[in-house]
């Protein structure tokens, strides 16, 4: 029970589904709901910025929860978007093992209290604009795989031309993205400087650039540990005891963490710094997905640092 005259710090989660946003109120329990549309976001939006709480956290929901994100943020009401499966486990380890949208908006308000959690904006309209468009590319290069994957051994001639006529528009979709992204990025002096400064460094290209500026923002902000647990090509502990687990790499941002490893395929071969890494693995016995990891790492690491102080690409021995 807090003393009199203390100020109780105030945490509102809000459950997001399609038609409604379910509200809770830490610490007090308090809840109630509101339709998911524009004049229920804006209403929402100006009675928690009349509460003033420390945060107001949302479920990352495949971008159901970024009207409402924005509308918190146009009313300077502190918010975080947080990983719904950190919040279950949180759920589960408190024994709350019923799962309503209400009994979800009220576990939200208390993991951010006991966590402590921290507001953290959405990126720009220019970085939101840009990942969408990325990750547009991302699905329809994928679906392209797949039909061509479809292509071989088929035999039947209706099916082979549908197949190829799909090919051929995919092909002619991803040009045209190709193509937005390049002016998107010509447009926008910051992704222009930041994508030649990436661009430098030998296996780094195009897609690489694109990928690393939409999906990956804090680039140069943090330190070598951090950018690559966020990744998610840090190593983790897995000792218990007398036991010494093997380290794996777990989490984080899958499509950059792709687009890097593609990256690192064409450094280990023509970039003079990577490949004496990778090959000073091998040479110890390292597995090469193992050495391959490293590589990536270390090619992050890299970019971060460049990113950081804003020095372009400069080939040194490979030993350094």
């Amino acid at each position: 029970m807090s003393e009199p005259g203390t100020v109780v710090a105030v945490y509102v989660g809000i459950d997001v589904s399609q038609a409604r946003l379910d509200v809770g109120v830490w610490p007090t329990g308090e809840t109630f709901s509101v339709a998911n549309d524009r004049a229920g976001q804006i209403a929402l939006a100006a009675r928690l910025s009349g509460m003033m709480p420390r945060l107001v956290v949302l479920e990352s929901t495949g971008k159901l929860e970024v009207p409402m994100a924005l509308e918190l943020g146009e009313h300077r009401v502190p918010y975080r978007i947080v990983n719904p499966r950190q919040v279950r486990d949180f759920a589960k380890a408190k024994g709350i093992l019923a799962k309503t949208d209400r009994i979800d908006s009220v576990v939200l308000a208390n993991f951010a209290a006991a966590l402590e959690i921290e507001p953290k904006a959405l990126p720009d309209a220019d970085r939101r604009e840009l990942r969408s468009l990325v990750m547009r590319r991302a699905q329809l290069l994928e679906t392209k795989i797949a039909e061509q994957n479809r292509l071989l051994g088929e035999t039947v001639p209706k099916v082979l031309k549908s197949l190829k006529a799909s090919i051929r528009w995919l092909e002619h979709q991803i040009a045209q993205l190709d193509e937005e992204l390049d002016r998107k990025i010509d447009a926008t002096p910051h992704f222009k400087a930041q994508s030649e400064l990436v661009e430098s460094v030998p296996g780094v290209g195009p897609n690489t650039a694109r990928m690393l500026i939409a999906g990956l923002p804090e680039l140069g902000t943090l330190n070598r540990q951090k950018i690559a647990a966020l990744v998610g090509i840090a190593p983790l502990n897995r000792d218990s005891g007398k036991t010494q687990g093997k380290r794996i790499c777990w989490g984080g941002r899958a499509e950059v963490r792709g687009s890097l490893y593609m990256a690192t395929l064409v450094g280990v071969r023509y970039n003079p710094v990577l490949r004496a890494l990778y090959l000073r693995l091998r040479a110890k016995g390292k597995a090469a997905k193992v050495a391959l990891v490293a590589c990536m790492r270390k090619l992050l690491v890299i970019l971060n640092a460049m990113v950081r102080t804003n020095t372009p690409w400069r080939q040194t021995s490979p030993a350094a």
